[in-house]
């Protein structure tokens, strides 16, 4: 069957497309005036508004810085003075065989001394004494505690050393740390380290809590 002509119409839209519809215009923006009565409700809303500053920035308040123990400073090189002036006293001699390892200081607990052995307090600071003589060890140690005390360090570490090198394997400044260590103030226990901490080359302090006054 032949198929059917189409009408002479459609011949005519061949090719035919709509016409693009064109970008319409941005409006232009229209500003309001800003009457008295807009500017007293803005005022009213605005009402007990603090304006934030000009750099647009946060004000952190710092601490204030750790009050100096004054006094405790200028007593302090007395104090060095009186431990590192002179020959070494006769107590400072101690007979090896009466040589205590562990100090518990009168009227404390033995829980004290029993914590201090098991590590349960954080070592916080420490001193070497390793390439020191017995002036320059007994001058180090007294500065050193006076300073940790002062920081409020309450556990410290002294490392003597084990005396490998030592005339007979001992250590000489193991012996005289413990008796330096039994005489301060700031100590009220010690005993020798875990051996995680130094073992038998190092001693662990417990000293005082309270700070000194400035």
């Amino acid at each position: 069957m032949a198929r059917a002509s189409r009408h002479p119409a459609f011949a005519a839209l061949k090719g035919w497309q709509p016409p693009k519809e064109a970008t319409p215009a941005p409006k232009a923006e229209v500003s309001t005036p800003i009457t008295p009565e807009t500017h007293a409700i803005f005022l009213a809303a605005m009402e007990g508004v603090t304006p934030l500053p000009a750099s647009n920035r946060a004000e952190i308040t710092r601490p204030p810085p750790a009050p100096k123990a004054r006094l405790r400073r200028q007593d302090a090189p007395p104090v060095l003075a009186k431990h590192s002036a002179g020959d070494l006293a006769a107590d400072d001699r101690l007979d090896m065989a009466t040589d205590a390892p562990v100090f518990l200081r009168d009227g404390l607990p033995r829980r004290a001394l029993a914590d201090l052995r098991r590590g349960r307090w954080g070592i916080q600071s420490e001193l070497d004494l390793h390439g020191y003589d017995q002036e320059e060890a007994r001058t180090a140690l007294a500065r050193f505690l006076l300073l940790a005390h002062e920081r409020g360090h309450r556990c410290v570490r002294i490392i003597h050393g084990r005396g490998l090198s030592s005339p007979g394997g001992v250590s000489v400044l193991k012996i005289l740390s413990r008796q330096w260590l039994a005489c301060r103030d700031e100590v009220l226990a010690f005993c020798p380290a875990r051996p995680c901490d130094g073992g038998e080359g190092a001693l662990l302090a417990l000293l005082k809590s309270e700070r000194p006054r400035p």
